[in-house]
């Protein structure tokens, strides 16, 4: 069965340069960002709604403080026009905004995920989207996670969280597709527009 992806949203979360920061380690998806701004200008052409999720924290010493320049997006996911931004506190994209209200208002039954952290803030967001009813679907290249260090100290790289975390969720909370895969069915879609 063929997807219809007309009013789609394409929810961004988190692509700020605080993630840029030495301190979180090694990292996946190195071209993340890039097929994340293709898939932005892919929804940007066909006039589909695009929503901007910005972590911002309430610790003055947080790198994601509102003072500090790097709590801004990075420049290729900057929102344009009149895109929406939703301002987060935490993991999820839900809590603490007017998400699933704008969602049902404007009568979106379907959301494409990209942005970072898989583990975090990705993941955290496509479980609600997908306990909410949402049709959910993360794009596995247009995210990625940082290694990360488990409570016995053991090791995981980031390809290891990054996996995983896509494991957990697909089929489950949503369809994991690739960025190829996600310009596909929208190039299926015949386009109605004059």
């Amino acid at each position: 069965m063929r997807e219809n992806f007309t009013n789609t949203a394409l929810i961004i979360i988190d692509v700020q340069k605080a993630f840029e920061d030495e301190k979180w380690g090694p990292r996946n998806n190195l071209h993340a960002e890039d097929n994340i701004n293709l898939l932005l200008k892919t929804w940007r052409k066909r006039e589909y709604p695009i929503i901007h999720i910005q972590h911002l924290s309430d610790n003055d010493q947080s790198i994601f403080h509102p003072s500090k320049q790097s709590s801004a997006f990075k420049d290729s996911v900057v929102p344009v026009k009149d895109e929406t931004i939703f301002k987060k506190k935490v993991n999820s994209a839900f809590i603490g905004t007017r998400l699933e209200e704008h969602l049902k208002e404007n009568n979106i039954r379907k959301v494409v995920i990209v942005g970072l952290t898989t583990p975090h803030c990705v993941s955290t967001t496509t479980r609600m989207s997908g306990n909410l009813g949402f049709e959910t679907y993360l794009v596995s290249d247009a995210t990625a996670a940082f290694a990360i260090k488990g409570a016995d100290n053991t090791y995981y790289s980031a390809e290891q969280i990054h996996n995983v975390s896509l494991a957990t969720l697909d089929n489950e909370f949503a369809k994991v597709l690739t960025t190829e895969e996600v310009i596909q069915k929208l190039n299926s879609i015949k386009t109605t527009q004059s």
